[in-house]
């Protein structure tokens, strides 16, 4: 799911030489009316190479966390109002690197036995996309679409189309990363 041309820049790179900022996110499923949902971010918009993207619910990591996984829940628990002590954290997944921000991003995947009521941080997330396992894992979700990003004016990039939004860049990244994952224990 990486678009075209990020592979090459990604071999031509060392995170390294980057000295990356780090963040964490958190995938997280919970049931909704007898079905599995996962959860995905509308951001806000704001000048910046992210600025109304579907994402995970996450954030860069403050130096009082006391590892990734806490950021993932302390920037959940933030954005929408999740509470720790309501996610068990399963494993963390492989983690992405993002040229245009220069974050490395770690994903965990987590889940909640209780349905969930969410609490937006208005500042920095416009929206929820509540998003059934069984549309997630339906293959003809995925699709190639013409966008222009921080280092194309036109480019196009696999993506999962979810309720009308493109996703695409890292979180689509991830999204595939756990697709496979679950299809494979399936």
């Amino acid at each position: 799911m990486a678009p075209i041309g990020r592979m090459d820049i990604l071999e031509k790179l060392t995170l390294d030489m980057q000295s990356p900022k780090r963040a964490a996110v958190m995938m997280l499923f919970y049931p909704k009316q007898g079905e599995t949902h996962l959860v995905l971010i509308v951001r806000n918009s704001y000048p910046g190479v992210h600025s109304s993207q579907i994402a995970f619910p996450g954030g860069k990591v403050e130096l009082f966390d006391k590892n990734l996984q806490e950021t993932a829940l302390r920037e959940t628990e933030e954005e929408i109002g999740v509470k720790k002590h309501q996610i068990e954290v399963i494993r963390a997944f492989t983690e992405v690197y993002i040229p245009p921000s220069n974050f490395l991003v770690s994903p965990f995947l987590g889940i909640c036995d209780a349905s969930l009521e969410f609490s937006l941080q208005e500042d920095e997330v416009a929206g929820i996309i509540e998003f059934p396992l069984k549309d997630f894992l339906n293959d003809e979700i995925i699709v190639t679409r013409r966008l222009k990003t921080s280092y194309s004016v036109a480019i196009d990039v696999p993506a999962f189309l979810v309720k009308e939004h493109i996703v695409w860049g890292a979180t689509a990244m991830m999204l595939s990363e756990l697709k496979d994952t679950i299809k494979g224990v399936m």
